[in-house]
């Protein structure tokens, strides 16, 4: 790519982030755009739209940014929990790394980097037509002596790296620790899942569990709650949830109309009176889930899985932990997600049929992954104007025009992979989703790991490796050749790797903040929809989306650091984009969906690690394709050190992530032994996981069902039998 394609991408996407965050300024302010930019202060009661018109709502204003930039951790803790403080640890990480790194590549590499001579036919006189090469390690002179500076600058990096790697994963640790001491009473620290019970013939799942855990866990085990399907269920609530929360609306505002046509979007068929409407429609769907309750309510619905709550942390841990049969695969324990967290419809209880749809989705990944060398393959012929041109002949006089190959070399590519990335992660929280994980969390943690893992080896190997898939194979095939493929791979793509940072970092991220889907969504149902119809629904950040391009871009930012670190000033202007943007969202937007006091941050290690192996592999390779063996020889050491590194992080933090200590349970038990609230949180608690879709529905016809609620907020404590 020439340097002039990367000053127009900069340039389209410099444009592209202005505009985005003057609209954001403006748009912000009107009251009808506060359920798209403000929903969480709707929702909080912190603001009442008014309709007194303002010129100032016209004019741009910075007052957001100082507000997300005062925003403090303990405030964000408090507010959105210890995952939206891991999130914005991971932003602050990646900051201090590469300020550390930009100051070193910046400063010290790229001016070692021009002055070679390597590449003999650049032309600095006119310096935007020629390739950005010129700024890389490949401008070095074989056989240098400036090349022991790239090598002292690896090994500053990865001690740097794992310096605060250390820090992060033990203040986490810590943090998640005090987390759970200074918690108020939660049901999922007293209760465990069992799955794969075995059911005796005539006997039915609740009385197996009763019968197991009265006998082997007598002293500890308190109740349990069995699970039954109730997929139909869930639809029938939806709907009359959303219908009664119209009548509300309806019956609450005197001088709202009354009558509406019966046909598409109001303006068809004849004219009914809405309240009677949905009256009728609400005695339906009550008469359905009546019916429904009494099948799924017949132990041929029950599945073999069950809550099971114990009267204190400590012997739920032990439960936990402890192997609850001589079979393994019966009796299968694993911890309890917050009640809110479930996800009901999971997969399957059985240990066969979770294990097989492991399988499934591991094979479906990877069929994925073979399909999507397709949009790489063609941006890698967008990036290359002369193959371009044998591929396409017609296109030749249109490519001669200078602005339009260098918005076709600069900015196509990146723009065209991001719109296929787009589509990446609802697929992998998809194929986490029937694995028969049983909360939201774990299926996002699941998600994002697969999302990572899939932009790490399509976007970086497949871009690099550039090539029929057979080839791309065929090099992890020969693992002493890994080295030399990558470091003469993957400078040759650095000019690649800058403008998908400027496109998928800048551009996203920025409208990220400007929310322009659920903006164009708002737009196009207000003229037929009542705001007031609908209940305010406050979404939750998709960490499966945003802490894989993170990382992605923290693995571009380490491996290419040293080999051309032009690509360093343009992640730190993503990372605080980043840091001030999703600040300003927690604050604004997002409202936890659930909490898992941090354990996204083992993936961030693991990915951190990787990044710097791959760095190393990189490395050996470079200084041996540049004639300074004693460089390379004296790198291997580094990944040796790095895993051993790792490897004591995993000893020393990654339990904390796992399960709590035995000292923190039995000091928080403690704690709550003389809470006058124990026995009546106790009485409630096994009421707390049964799934909302069986629990009573009330609806009457008297004149207070706007102040009666049409679910309750809480069931009996008897088990389900």
């Amino acid at each position: 790519m020439l340097v002039s394609a990367l000053v127009t991408s900069l340039a389209i996407n410099s444009g592209l982030c202005i505009m985005f965050f003057t609209l954001y300024s403006i748009l912000r302010k009107q009251p009808s755009n506060s359920e798209v930019y403000i929903p969480r202060v709707l929702a909080e009661g912190g603001y009442k739209k008014t309709s007194h018109f303002n010129l100032e709502r016209l004019i741009p204003s910075p007052d957001w940014l100082r507000r997300a930039w005062s925003l403090s951790e303990d405030d964000l803790l408090e507010a959105s929990g210890l995952d939206a403080v891991v999130f914005m640890r991971l932003i602050n990480f990646s900051l201090r790394v590469f300020l550390f790194a930009g100051v070193i590549g910046v400063f010290v590499l790229l001016p070692v980097n021009c002055s070679g001579n390597q590449l003999e036919y650049v032309d600095f006189t006119d310096l935007s037509n020629n390739s950005l090469d010129v700024f890389s390690i490949s401008n070095v002179n074989t056989g240098s002596s400036k090349l022991w500076i790239h090598f002292s600058a690896v090994y500053l990096v990865t001690i740097f790296i794992c310096c605060l790697l250390y820090y992060e994963y033990r203040y986490i640790s810590e943090k998640r620790t005090s987390y759970f001491l200074s918690s108020k009473l939660q049901p999922h620290q007293f209760t465990i899942l069992v799955r794969s019970i075995p059911v005796p013939v005539g006997s039915s799942v609740s009385e197996s569990v009763e019968r197991f855990f009265s006998e082997y866990h007598p002293s500890t085990y308190l109740s349990h709650s069995v699970v039954r399907r109730t997929n139909k269920l869930q639809n029938l609530i939806n709907d009359a949830k959303k219908l009664y929360s119209r009548l509300i609306h309806l019956q609450s505002d005197p001088n709202k109309q009354k009558y509406k046509r019966s046909g598409t979007f109001g303006l068809f068929g004849p004219k009914v009176n809405l309240v009677d409407h949905y009256e009728k429609k609400l005695e339906d769907i009550e008469e359905n889930v009546r019916l429904e309750q009494s099948e799924v309510s017949l132990a041929g619905e029950e599945v073999r899985a069950a809550f099971v709550t114990f009267k204190s942390r400590y012997g739920a841990a032990i439960a936990f932990h402890l192997q609850q049969s001589t079979n393994p695969t019966r009796w299968v324990t694993e911890q309890a997600p917050e009640p809110h967290d479930v996800y009901w419809p999971f997969f399957s209880s059985s240990f066969m049929r979770r294990w097989i749809s492991k399988l499934v989705v591991i094979v479906a990944c990877i069929l994925l992954t073979i399909l999507f060398l397709i949009p790489v393959v063609l941006v890698q012929g967008l990036t290359n104007l002369t193959q371009l041109e044998v591929y396409f002949p017609f296109l030749t006089s249109i490519l001669t025009i200078t602005i339009v190959s260098e918005v076709v070399t600069g900015y196509l590519p990146s723009l065209i992979l991001l719109l296929f990335l787009k589509t990446v992660p609802p697929v992998m929280l998809f194929f986490s989703s029937i694995q028969g994980y049983i909360s939201h969390s774990a299926i996002q943690r699941s998600a994002c790991s697969k999302v990572l893992w899939f932009t790490v080896w399509n976007i970086f190997f497949a871009t690099v490796f550039s090539g029929s898939v057979f080839y791309k194979i065929s090099i992890f095939l020969d693992p002493k050749n890994i080295p030399a493929k990558l470091a003469s791979a993957v400078p040759a793509q650095a000019s690649f790797f800058i403008a998908y940072v400027v496109t998928s970092g800048w551009t996203s991220t920025s409208s990220e903040l400007f929310r322009i889907f659920p903006l164009l969504w708002s737009l196009m149902r207000r003229p037929f929809t009542d705001s007031k119809d609908d209940e305010l629904e406050v979404p939750a950040i998709n960490y499966h989306n945003h802490i894989p391009r993170i990382l992605f871009f923290v693995l571009l930012g380490i491996t290419y650091f040293f080999l051309a670190p032009l690509i360093l000033p343009f992640l730190l202007v993503y990372l605080c984009l980043g840091y001030i943007i999703f600040r300003n969202q927690f604050i604004n937007v997002y409202a936890p969906q659930f909490e898992t006091a941090g354990k996204f941050w083992p993936i961030v290690q693991n990915s951190v690690i990787f990044s710097l192996v791959l760095m190393h592999a990189i490395a050996v390779g470079v200084f041996t394709l540049k004639k300074l063996p004693l460089a390379s020889t004296l790198t291997f050491p580094l990944p040796v050190f790095t895993l051993l590194f790792n490897e004591y992080c995993r000893k020393r933090f990654l339990p904390n992530f796992n399960s709590y200590p035995a000292e923190s349970l039995l000091k928080k038990d403690r704690q709550d032994a003389n809470d006058p609230t124990m026995p009546e949180f106790f009485s409630k608690l096994v009421g707390f996981y049964q799934d909302p879709a069986l629990m009573p529905l009330h609806y009457s016809a008297n004149g207070d069902r706007q102040n009666s609620p049409l679910l309750p907020s809480s069931s009996s404590s008897s088990t389900q039998s």
